[in-house]
């Protein structure tokens, strides 16, 4: 959720620490904060609520404070309401102990009294503070070393937590510890960068360890070294981002959720040719092996979120396909029943950022039970990616917009290679319609191409449309879950209220909800399933709906029935959810642009969900 950064080196820290979280107020954008010390001088920190430019401004952009070695954040608020006083850094009552935090720590209580009793007092309602004088309690009664202080609070700390924190008699130093949330460690030459994701330091470097659960680093200016909970020195691997910095710019896009729009065609093409070699599908880069594939009795499809919706559309195409069956389950809950693996079983995590928490703890749970799991990830080196039994990187690249866009389109894709893969491998599809398939695949990125080029009718649709109180989007078999997808991405961004219904669900219960001038609209992409859901969309207009209708161009007749129709290419219709979100996701975007919001940044919301 919140995002954090540090730094420690010969420039400036403060125009590094703000330049870095404004690469990160995507993940949160409550309150915003800063610790800078200037070698022996006691550190100066600087808090402020709201958006990150008030903290510039508070800052005089940079100039205000001295020191080349600090630590910033910026907040998504678990704990205590947003505000400056809940606002990271947080310190102990002497500044021995200067942090910020990212995660939720589900026995703060518990430590809060305990600290208490040894004669602390807390300002804030943060769990946060709790964690920074816990650790300065065992700084004091033990042996006056960091990495020692902090491995006795994380022995104690039930939860997550990404933790960057400076000690007073440690003045160029800053030292971490992370359990489940992310973290990054960067270098450069006598720099050193710690962040919550990529694109706070690409900037500076692209050099970067990914520090291990439960695990410590002790960052100096250039030089980093890693600690286990034993507080035993152990050695990274050093990793070279394949990312650059222009990716996390807008590139004279208004919003990254409009550049990342228009960045999908080149996500959907990377992605299949990451694994397409002489228009065969190779999977060995993924791990999963002939064996595997053939011994396939279930698979479950794990996720949260948009993530969520592409394994529902990924379940008609592998029962299709492949004809194994498939359940798709919600991460969040995937946990907490008992779950009764079928043998020969494979769970499917699906998430960008490889560090949501429910999607991990579901990993993790799959794996106690001896269950092979493959993940599908957008972020190399990230914790689900590293603890799955095998990987399928899509190639979207960075996300910064709230709101996911390519990444779910590259999500997508990757669960159509799978489906055709282990179709022909299993011989439910020959290799020559495997090759058609294929054929279909590789087409996608241009014709969603096509679609960008005619949006300007999406955005004077969007325009008549931002005082619209509830939206209803309806579809049958994928259609279904492409109209969740695009409930989704409408409320998250414009704040209008949307469901999205299977489409023959709608007489029980949910037309009573239609009045006059309700939009509902239809997304009809199933040839087998177009005039049941055409009968549905017409029961709506009889009592009063407006209707908007996503389809292809050799359904011309709906015309007859829909008061506006986006017309997409003729595709496979197993893979249309590819084609048929592109419009929904402009309309989200249109409808949220129109009304003078926020698009990026939606409220209440950060982009990678790290605490349950």
């Amino acid at each position: 959720m919140c995002g954090i950064v540090g730094f420690t080196g010969h420039q400036p820290a403060t125009p590094v620490l703000l330049d870095s979280l404004s690469k990160l107020e995507y993940r949160g954008y409550d309150s915003a904060g800063i610790a800078v010390r200037d070698v022996e001088e006691e550190a100066t920190i600087i808090k402020s609520k709201g958006r990150l430019h008030v903290l510039v401004e508070k800052a005089c952009n940079g100039t205000l404070l001295q020191g080349t070695c600090g630590i910033g954040h910026t907040r998504w608020a678990t704990h205590g309401e947003p505000g400056e006083l809940n606002a990271h850094p947080h310190c102990s009552d002497d500044r021995n102990v200067i942090g910020v935090h990212n995660g939720i720590i589900e026995n703060y209580q518990e430590l809060r009294n305990k600290l208490e009793n040894n004669g602390y007092t807390f300002y804030s309602d943060t769990d946060t503070e709790v964690a920074i004088k816990l650790i300065d309690y065992y700084y004091k009664k033990y042996e006056h070393t960091p990495v020692d202080a902090i491995n006795h609070a994380m022995v104690r700390i039930r939860g997550s937590y990404a933790l960057a924190i400076m000690f007073k008699d440690y003045p160029e130093e800053i030292y971490t510890a992370r359990k489940d949330s992310p973290m990054i460690i960067g270098i450069t030459n006598g720099e050193s960068f710690v962040a919550s994701d990529v694109p706070a330091i690409l900037k500076y470097t692209r050099r970067v360890y990914y520090i291990g659960n439960m695990e410590l680093c002790r960052l100096q200016k250039g030089f980093v070294t890693f600690y286990n909970l034993d507080g035993k020195e152990i050695k990274k691997e050093l990793v070279e981002i394949q990312w650059n910095a222009e990716a996390a710019e807008k590139a004279g896009f208004e919003y990254f959720m409009m550049k990342e729009i228009h960045e999908q065609p080149k996500a959907i093409r990377d992605t299949i040719n990451s694994v397409v070699q002489n228009n065969k599908i190779d999977l060995k880069k993924t791990g999963i092996t002939y064996n595997e594939i053939m011994q396939l009795n279930q698979i479950y499809i794990v996720a949260c979120g948009s993530a969520y919706h592409v394994g529902v559309a990924a379940q008609y195409v592998i029962e299709e396909l492949a004809q194994i069956p498939v359940r798709v389950e919600l991460a969040s809950e995937f946990r907490y029943r008992k779950m009764l693996f079928a043998p020969d079983s494979l769970v499917i995590i699906v998430s960008q950022s490889g560090e949501t928490a429910d999607s991990l703890a579901a990993l993790r749970e799959a794996k106690a039970h001896h269950i092979k799991t493959l993940a599908i990830v957008n972020v190399v080196g990230s914790t689900i990616a590293r603890e799955a039994d095998h990987v399928f990187y899509t190639l979207a690249g960075p996300e910064i917009a709230v709101a996911t866009t390519k990444a779910y389109s590259t999500q997508l894709i990757a669960s159509y290679i799978l489906s055709i893969e282990f179709a022909r491998v299993r011989g439910t599809i020959t290799n020559a319609e495997s090759a058609k398939l294929l054929s279909e695949l590789q087409a996608i990125p241009d014709k969603v191409q096509s679609l960008l080029s005619d949006k300007e009718r999406i955005q004077w649709f969007a325009s008549k449309q931002m005082n619209t109180q509830n939206m209803f989007f309806i579809g049958r078999g994928i259609d279904y879950a492409i109209s969740m997808e695009g409930s989704l991405k409408t409320k998250e961004i414009s704040y209008i209220h949307s469901e999205a219904y299977a489409a023959g669900e709608l007489k029980h219960g949910t037309i009573s909800l239609i009045e006059p001038g309700t939009l509902v609209i239809g997304t009809l992409t199933q040839p087998a399933l177009y005039e049941k859901t055409v009968s549905n969309m017409v029961e709506c207009k009889s009592r009063g709906a407006y209707l908007m209708a996503i389809t292809t161009s050799k359904n011309k007749n709906i015309e007859n029935s829909a008061d506006f129709v986006i017309y997409i290419p003729e595709t496979e219709p197993l893979f249309a959810a590819s084609l048929a979100v592109i419009p929904l996701q402009l309309l989200g975007y249109y409808v949220a642009v129109a009304k003078g919001l926020d698009v990026d940044k939606p409220r209440n919301l950060a982009k990678s969900v790290t605490v349950e």
